[in-house]
């Protein structure tokens, strides 16, 4: 089953409005058409509005957090509906940062996976490793246990809509990555989770991707592992000129 190779840039909190601005025009005519190559820039929640009416054709904008709940008294929160209301089709999950700084469990990413499906959006959600547990050999076993607690309560046509993002914590920002074949094993591991968890069919069609200092030098080579469809990138996604390398390599 064909699998379209997706890319997806983490702004984190950089950029002020107008270098937002200027980076999307960078891009925007430079894209493949979104049916050979998925693109999307997710950025900080000032810009969404005013970027998905910039995005043009092939380029999507995404949201780098979101509430489990539709709305209430969460000063300083956005919720799904939120997103949507304003063009927004996808959403970063889980992202060790959130974890680690605003201390994101298991069971609330499971709770922000279920909200976004409702509300129509594609959620990218990451899991990935500490550099203690890969070094004590349980690199697989901690991320299946992320992986099934993620999908509690998730349908089978409801995790179809997901991406997962395999981003081992020591390679986020640090200049380290995993090398392709550790990648591409522990995508590997995540795609037979899946399948206990749903069907063969449907493990096979979930895109898995992978973040950890992906860049133009190391980008070619991680993409073209067989399980690997795609990157989540951070550092480099701020770079119009160096974004659409990674995008080229994902040809």
């Amino acid at each position: 089953m064909k699998r379209i190779p997706f890319i997806a840039g983490n702004w984190k909190m950089y950029k002020i409005k107008d270098e937002a601005y200027e980076f999307v025009y960078a891009v925007n005519q430079q894209l493949p058409n979104r049916e050979e190559i998925e693109t999307v820039i997710c950025a900080p929640a000032p810009y969404l509005k005013d970027l998905v009416k910039r995005e043009g054709e092939n380029l999507r904008i995404g949201a780098q957090n979101m509430h489990q709940n539709v709305e209430g008294a969460y000063t300083g929160e956005t919720s799904g509906v939120m997103l949507r209301s304003v063009g927004v089709e996808y959403v970063i999950l889980g992202h060790s940062e959130r974890r680690t700084y605003f201390h994101e469990t298991d069971e609330l990413v499971n709770l922000k996976l279920i909200a976004a499906l409702k509300c129509d959006l594609i959620p990218i959600l990451c899991v990935g490793e500490a550099l203690e547990t890969r070094e004590a050999g349980k690199t697989n076993s901690f991320v299946k246990k992320q992986i099934v607690q993620a999908f509690e309560n998730i349908s089978e046509e409801e995790a179809l809509r997901t991406i997962i993002a395999y981003e081992p914590i020591w390679a986020i920002g640090t200049g380290k990555n995993a090398t392709p074949q550790q990648a591409n094993e522990t995508i590997g591991a995540i795609r037979s989770v899946l399948k206990e968890l749903f069907s063969g069919e449907t493990s096979e069609a979930i895109r898995i991707i992978y973040g950890g200092s992906v860049n133009t030098k190391n980008a070619k080579e991680l993409l073209s592992q067989p399980e690997i469809d795609g990157a989540l990138v951070g550092g480099a996604s701020l770079d119009a000129q160096a974004f659409l390398e990674i995008v080229k390599a994902a040809e």
